[in-house]
């Protein structure tokens, strides 16, 4: 589920500038190979870049929905990239990971441009793009395809989805919701551990922001918490943060407002690492 708004012209201000529709691979692909770049006006020193990647149960969502992430995050000194990325049924996890790589490898490549700094690039994704995110940062063949390192300094999780789909398609009560997924991830339980980003925490030397809403489904609340237990056991740079009384979509939803208090954990976040 998504919140539409009418009307994007709110995103730019003094401030803030905006180049929208980038294609960022073979255009061949379709339309949704987009992303749009949201930055600060004075451009004095390379700044901290966040890609955010969109939820939508992995068959639904775009870009255009979150320009007030790009407007909020860039009127704080952010660059900021929302991309757009295949959605099932057309495509399956994998064609929607590999998206994401070549986004950020397009990011990496090109950010300088619009005064990010591409040896900082944050990435945050929230429910389906939760999972995107997790999965591009731990499983290294993503990236191994675009012919680079991964360059993502630090992850953001918000509300993530889909952490451990083998465990979710295991015990899910089944519905239709249910029938979407597998359309995304098959009906071969070795494709939900291959496309679960949990099968590969063990390759996680970054940095994690994992933030839960109070409310949320239970099964994102289990295996974010199970995520930053076993990063937590390894040593690794992670941070667990539940937020009161927020739902599944309020928990990207409330960005909406620039004083939201997100903006100041993920900043303080970046900032960190």
């Amino acid at each position: 589920m998504l919140l539409y708004f009418n009307t994007i012209n709110a995103a730019v201000s003094a401030k803030v500038k905006i180049q929208k529709d980038i294609s960022y691979g073979d255009q061949a692909k379709g339309t949704r190979n987009f992303l749009d770049v949201y930055y600060p006006e004075i451009n004095e020193q390379p700044k901290d870049v966040l890609v955010f990647i969109h939820g939508g149960s992995w068959n639904s969502g775009k870009k255009d929905t979150y320009w007030w992430l790009g407007r909020n995050f860039a009127s704080k000194n952010v660059v900021e990239v929302n991309i757009n990325y295949s959605l099932a049924p057309d495509y399956q996890y994998r064609q929607m990971a590999t998206d994401a790589a070549e986004a950020i490898k397009w990011v990496k490549n090109n950010i300088s441009k619009y005064g990010g700094n591409p040896n900082r690039i944050f990435v945050m994704g929230h429910s389906a793009g939760g999972h995107l995110t997790a999965l591009i940062n731990s499983d290294p063949e993503f990236f191994l395809e675009q012919g680079i390192v991964n360059p993502i300094r630090g992850v953001i999780l918000n509300d993530g989805f889909g952490l451990d789909m083998h465990e979710y398609l295991l015990q899910a009560v089944k519905n239709e919701q249910t029938a979407s997924f597998l359309k995304t991830f098959s009906n071969d339980p070795e494709n939900w551990k291959t496309g679960s980003p949990s099968t590969y925490f063990n390759n996680i030397k970054n940095p994690y922001l994992i933030l839960v809403g109070e409310r949320t489904y239970p099964a994102i609340q289990s295996q974010s918490k199970r995520l930053f237990e076993m990063l937590s056991a390894k040593s690794e740079q992670v941070t667990f943060k539940q937020i009161a009384k927020k739902k599944h979509i309020g928990m990207i939803s409330q960005m909406l407002f620039g004083r939201n208090e997100l903006y100041s954990v993920i900043l303080a976040f970046m900032s960190a690492h």
